[in-house]
């Protein structure tokens, strides 16, 4: 395990995570620069812009807290880069997990440990990781114009179509999700039921305060309070049962 995360962590993969992050970062300087630009271009107030400026760095740290937590999650198995790398630029939390998840039980890995990763896994579970979420950019830049014609010309139609799609892909991910909990309790493993039961209700509980004026700030952290809820009642559940021991 020490030798993979040695490799996992070594300088060359935090070199090419940094490359490429870094152009991210610069990309996202420029539409930032060109923005402004623009705005003031067409008569837009300074201090507002400065006031929206300030605001969006400010409310963009909360956001970024479920990131850490994925790159967090991923490390000890995965070494810290390639979680850098994925969570920086085009991947998110949930679908990073599951994706690296499947394939290493595809490449035949009882789970994602560090302890049982191998050369031939690690890259597997990066192409999945990569591969698998490519198609999105793809999209955007091949036929995003196109499919936003004729989305416009639906929903100027019956505007309801927009909410029942985006609304049927959300439920299909999710129960994505939840039929992998179930899977787990074939072979008596109630770990993944307790995270998914636990973590939903701390998020319904989360959302309801959310209504409530004084409590509109939990909005922003809601997914992460309850991720960060989720990860120790697994830990709970396994001192519980004896897992933690038994380990």
């Amino acid at each position: 395990m020490t030798d993979f995360l040695t490799k996992a962590n070594s300088g060359v993969m935090y070199l090419i995570a940094g490359i490429v992050i870094i152009f991210v970062m610069l990309m996202a300087a420029v539409f930032l620069f060109k923005a402004y630009r623009e705005g003031v271009r067409i008569g837009m107030d300074k201090k507002k812009l400065n006031k929206v400026l300030s605001s969006s760095v400010v409310f963009s740290v909360v956001p970024s807290i479920g990131i850490l937590i994925g790159v967090i999650t991923l490390a000890g198995s995965l070494g810290i880069p390639l979680p850098w790398l994925r969570l920086s630029v085009i991947g998110a939390l949930h679908y990073e997990v599951m994706a690296a998840d499947m394939a290493a039980k595809a490449t035949g890995m009882q789970e994602l440990a560090a302890s049982a990763m191998t050369g031939e896994s690690f890259v597997t579970i990066a192409f999945v990781m990569t591969i698998g979420i490519i198609w999105g950019g793809l999209f955007c830049i091949i036929g995003l114009k196109r499919y936003q014609k004729k989305m416009s010309g639906v929903s100027q139609k019956d505007n309801r179509w927009g909410t029942i799609m985006f609304n049927a892909m959300f439920v299909g991910m999710v129960c994505a999700f939840i039929g992998a909990g179930f899977a787990g309790v074939t072979t008596g493993d109630f770990t993944s039921l307790v995270v998914i039961a636990v973590s939903a209700v701390f998020m319904w509980l989360f959302s309801l305060l959310a209504r409530r004026e004084h409590f509109k700030w939990l909005d922003s952290f809601s997914l992460s309070l309850s991720m960060i809820i989720g990860m120790a009642s697994a830990i709970g559940y396994a001192y519980i049962t004896g897992g933690i021991a038994g380990a």
